[in-house]
């Protein structure tokens, strides 16, 4: 059932990177904040590399069960300062969720001589139940960590789409973090992660190159 899934996400993934630009490469981060290690490692024996998790606490106890599987661990969640220390030991490929200058500098302070790799978290659909900082702000932000952290190796940004039944606002929401990422460009952001299980084809039409899939990965898992 997994791999079935897999073949029928990834080949969605194509269909729209295709319409989008033969040149585009997405990577696919399958979220696994609902499932067990038995499931994350059934995953990855069909081919799946990188995994999301949204708490420490369960990406700690799956890292460990699995610490056998050469995973590629994303925390995508939002970050409590007080879990800091505890996220940075497991060395994550790369934390999708900062989403503020102040948590930046906590992480800087944090961070010693290691360096760790991650994406501005940006509320581009402006709701309040998002984190992430304003589109207005973004630039700066983006521009005020790179300066004043220099072990936080930042890559590009992240957001999440509208939640919403109107297309349109889903499409302004994307549209709105690709502006910000066309902005950011100039200072080394690569990485546009957008999109999940029910939208990223959209997603991947305004050019997202990193999709975050859950649901639709794990359909029919025991």
């Amino acid at each position: 059932m997994l791999a079935l899934n897999l073949e029928r996400v990834l080949r969605r993934i194509e269909r729209a990177r295709l319409a989008y630009s033969a040149h585009q490469i997405i990577s696919l981060v399958a979220v696994s904040k609902y499932q067990s290690a038995e499931d994350i490692l059934a995953l990855y024996e069909c081919g799946q590399r990188a995994f999301g998790e949204n708490k420490v606490q369960d990406l700690r106890a799956k890292s460990e069960i699995l610490s056998d599987v050469p995973l590629e661990w994303h925390f995508i969640g939002t970050l409590q300062e007080n879990k800091i220390n505890a996220l940075l030991a497991l060395q994550p490929s790369l934390i999708h969720s900062i989403d503020s200058i102040k948590l930046a500098h906590a992480i800087q302070k944090r961070l010693g001589e290691a360096k760790v790799r991650a994406l501005l978290q940006v509320n581009a659909a402006n709701e309040a139940s998002k984190s992430g900082v304003s589109i207005e702000s973004a630039k700066e932000i983006y521009e005020q960590i790179q300066a004043q952290c220099p072990n936080i190796i930042l890559e590009g940004i992240m957001s999440i789409g509208a939640h919403s039944p109107n297309r349109a606002d889903i499409e302004r929401s994307f549209q709105l973090t690709r502006d910000v990422f066309d902005s950011v460009q100039g200072c080394g952001a690569r990485i546009l992660s957008m999109g999940m299980s029910g939208d990223f084809e959209i997603a991947i039409a305004y050019g997202a190159n990193l999709v975050r899939i859950g649901s639709k990965l794990f359909e029919g898992a025991k």
